[in-house]
C-alpha cells in the first residue's frame, strides 16, 4: 500500500487535507505563512521538503511514555532559536544566554513533540529552527511553522512511528 508517488504507508505526508499516516488523513494546522520553499527564522512558514523524525519528547509528569525511544522533557530543557547562538536549532539547558523556547510549557502544546531534522544537526543560522510536530492550540489556529495535530491523533501516530520516519511537506 502506498499513499502517493514515492510515499510508503509509514511515511507522514502533509497534504492540503491534512497529515496522512498509515492510511488515515489527520486534520492538522501548519505555519501562519503557509508552505514555502525558502524558510527564514521568524517567518512563520512550514518549509517544503522531505525530513526525518529524529526524536520524540514528552512530559513525563503529564503523560506516560508514548514509545520506548521517547525522551522525557526536563525542567531545564530549551530549544535555541537565536541565529547568533552557537547552539542554534538545538536542545539546550537553562540558564541559556541566547533566545530560546521553553520545551516545558504551562499549556499542553509540547506534552508530546516529534523532532524533525529540519536544519539540523548542522544548522544554518537564520534558516529557521524547530520544525516540530506537536499538539494544536485549537483547530485551525496556525503555528510558527510547525505541524500541529489534535492530541489524540498525535498520540496515535506516536505509537506507530519510529526514528527515521519520513515526513513529506509538499
Amino acid at each position: 500500500m502506498t499513499t502517493g508517488p514515492g510515499f510508503g504507508p509509514h511515511d507522514l505526508v502533509l497534504t492540503p487535507r491534512g497529515l496522512r499516516f498509515g492510511g488515515v488523513c489527520f486534520p492538522c494546522t501548519i505555519g501562519r505563512g503557509g508552505v514555502i520553499g525558502t524558510k527564514a527564522e521568524g517567518d512563520g512558514a512550514t518549509p517544503r521538503g522531505t525530513y526525518r523524525i529524529v526524536g520524540m519528547l514528552y512530559r513525563a509528569d503529564r503523560i506516560a511514555p508514548p514509545a520506548p525511544w521517547a525522551r522525557p522533557i526536563g525542567p531545564r530543557d530549551l530549544w535555541s532559536d537565536d541565529p547568533e547562538d552557537p547552539s542554534y536549532n538545538h536542545l539546550v539547558q537553562s540558564p541559556h544566554a541566547f533566545s530560546h523556547e521553553a520545551l516545558r510549557r504551562a499549556d499542553p502544546l509540547y506534552d508530546l513533540v516529534f523532532l524533525t531534522d529540519w536544519n539540523w544537526p548542522d544548522a544554518v543560522p537564520g534558516k529557521g529552527s524547530a520544525i516540530f510536530l506537536h499538539q494544536q492550540r485549537r483547530p485551525g489556529y496556525p503555528t510558527e511553522g510547525c505541524i500541529a495535530l489534535r492530541r489524540r491523533d498525535l498520540h496515535r501516530i506516536a505509537r506507530a512511528i519510529v526514528p527515521g520516519t519520513r515526513l513529506f511537506v509538499r
